[in-house]
């Protein structure tokens, strides 16, 4: 980590200690499991923690239960949680990944860093309605699967983050034709051709 990445990050050094024993483990485990394309290793602060950090400041300081869903490698979870000791000590980050080694690798991380969250390992439409707060979804699925989910595990006055590529557009027009909802689209920290779609207020048409 460079001092220039440090400084992108508002948080302790202590904060800043657990996130870089969070890329240790990331590059231990990614060879046998594939946690991340092995390509973005050496760009972890920007391609993944700031990318995930981002979603923290759009969502209320006071929420103190955020689901994670297709949480895989921990992005944004993992971060969320991290920055949560911190900033939201309350606040439990729930881990949703159905895959058996990411989830281990998801409850090692928690456990070596002391973290806040809570591991299931099943898949999205299997689980039990969460009734979070903050419910997010990175790279997982389209939106309008997305809002699909959110029907099922957000809080009726929860809101959703889902970060979205160049063609968000296209994604939210096409959930529009079966849903109507309320939407911010934030431009992303981490890529010029991306945002993080803040929605809430989702109801099916």
């Amino acid at each position: 980590m460079s001092q220039i990445e440090a400084e992108r990050f508002d948080v302790s050094r202590e904060t800043l200690e657990r996130l870089e024993a969070y890329e240790a483990l990331l590059a231990k485990w990614n060879p046998a499991i594939n946690l991340v394309s092995k390509s973005t290793l050496a760009d972890t602060w920007s391609r993944h923690f700031l990318d995930s950090a981002q979603l923290f400041d759009l969502a209320p300081v006071e929420a103190q239960s955020w689901a994670d869903l297709g949480a895989g490698g921990g992005f944004p979870g993992l971060v969320i949680a991290v920055l949560s000791l911190e900033k939201a000590p309350e606040r439990e980050i729930v881990l949703v990944e159905s895959d058996l080694r990411k989830s281990a690798f998801l409850s090692t991380v928690s456990r070596e860093l002391g973290l806040k969250t809570r591991v299931l390992a099943k898949r999205i439409e299997e689980i039990e309605p969460l009734g979070v707060e903050i419910l997010s979804a990175r790279a997982l699925a389209p939106l309008v699967q997305l809002l699909e989910f959110a029907e099922r595990h957000l809080r009726h006055d929860g809101i959703a983050l889902f970060p979205k590529g160049a063609r968000w557009q296209e994604e939210l027009a096409q959930a529009r034709e079966s849903w109507s909802f309320d939407c911010e689209a934030n431009p992303s920290l981490s890529d010029p051709n991306s945002v993080v779609l803040k929605i809430n207020g989702a109801k099916r048409v």
